[in-house]
């Protein structure tokens, strides 16, 4: 491969290979943590290490922080937490590429408020014409349960808030800000998924296997977010990271067996098409910080 070629794919593989990564760690988290610790302990053992992995590697404390920055570093990390906290709950009860599609309604929207731009908008009905399809609404046949779309609609918010704070900060270090957020984001999850902790006490190898999640689907994801952000326009980034639902619905259905209806697949379509027209056409701002 000539080396020109492979300087260009160089970022395009390493978004594919974070979205990949996420979408393997969720589903693994799915099928062999949730049966035993629920969503809440897995969500609390995936941003617990995933802090505690990112302390390490990013020694934050290292690097001196105003009080200002200090305030929007927690509301970044607590959004987060709800995010990651909601999100999983959302699985419990509705298919992974779903739950994607209806949180990016999230990112999407402070997208298209950013620009203001009146053309951005019809992102927003698009996306939201695609929700409407599979929404458990009167006289809609969708099927979805309507806890778990509730679930996945505050994540959606949370993903929205999570932007607009990581904004705030966005002149820090990334690696320092995420590994400080992920304590705050911690500090919401781990008092919920307490309740499930004695089920981790019975099986201690259930540490282990929220380890690997913990790398699989939050560590790797955001360290090859950050090389390929260093390598990549923040509009060519943002058309990327719309693909994330298709993918996370093809490697549900690989690794879950999740089957989605024509329907279900045309709203997951429309979803990463107002994304990808979004990042086209809006101002500069990142759906960095998938779920």
């Amino acid at each position: 491969m000539p080396s020109s070629l492979a300087h260009r794919l160089v970022p395009f593989l390493l978004v594919l290979g974070s979205i990949v990564s996420l979408g393997i760690g969720t589903s693994l988290a799915k099928e062999f943590l949730f049966p035993l610790i629920g969503a809440a302990g897995t969500s609390a053992l995936r941003t617990g290490f995933s802090a505690i992995i990112l302390l390490v590697l990013w020694r934050p404390w290292q690097a001196a922080m105003t009080r200002r920055e200090l305030a929007f570093t927690a509301l970044y990390g607590m959004t987060l937490g709800v995010m990651n906290l909601c999100f999983y709950l959302a699985l419990k009860t509705i298919p992974f590429g779903l739950a994607v599609a209806i949180e990016f309604i999230g990112p999407l929207t402070v997208t298209v408020l950013y620009s203001r731009k009146l053309t951005d908008f019809v992102w927003i009905v698009l996306a939201v014409g695609g929700m409407l399809m599979i929404l458990p609404l009167r006289g809609n046949q969708s099927g979805l349960d309507l806890t778990g779309v509730i679930y996945s609609l505050v994540a959606a918010f949370g993903w929205g808030l999570y932007i607009v704070f990581g904004k705030k900060v966005s002149h820090r270090h990334s690696g320092q800000t995420v590994a400080i957020g992920l304590v705050f984001a911690s500090a919401v999850t781990i008092p919920v998924g307490m309740t499930d902790a004695g089920a981790i006490i019975s099986h201690p190898y259930l540490l282990l296997v929220g380890l690997l999640v913990a790398v699989i689907s939050s560590s790797l994801p955001m360290t090859l977010e950050m090389a390929a952000l260093k390598r990549l326009p923040h509009k060519t980034f943002g058309i990327l990271v719309s693909m994330e639902p298709a993918v996370a619905a093809a490697v549900a259905y690989l690794l879950l067996a999740e089957n989605l209806t024509l329907i279900q697949i045309l709203a997951i379509a429309l979803s990463v098409t107002a994304g990808v027209g979004s990042a086209i056409t809006a101002r500069t701002y990142t759906h960095t910080g998938a779920e």
